[in-house]
């Protein structure tokens, strides 16, 4: 068995960090315009939560290719031929 890239390791990383950049931004542009920092900190809490639902979702949505669906297929042990391809 094949241990993942390091691209498929640092995948969970990046969503976070980009969640967090725009929970950051989303948290100061409501405190500085409201001048509440507890409002500001809630703001920072459900954009950190929406952003990284949304990215994940939206990573799950990416279409597979023919070449992970056979590695897919391969991991599932499925007795199934691989798909054919669409081309």
């Amino acid at each position: 068995m094949t241990s993942p890239s390091r691209k498929d390791r640092l995948r969970p990383l990046e969503l976070l960090v980009l969640s967090g950049i725009v929970a950051v931004f989303l948290g100061l542009v409501v405190a500085a315009s409201t001048r509440d920092f507890g409002l500001g900190v809630i703001f920072f809490g459900v954009g950190f939560i929406l952003t990284l639902m949304t990215l994940a979702m939206l990573a799950l949505s990416v279409k597979v290719d023919d070449a992970e669906q056979t590695d897919l297929d391969e991991q599932n042990h499925t007795d199934k031929p691989p798909r054919p391809s669409a081309h």
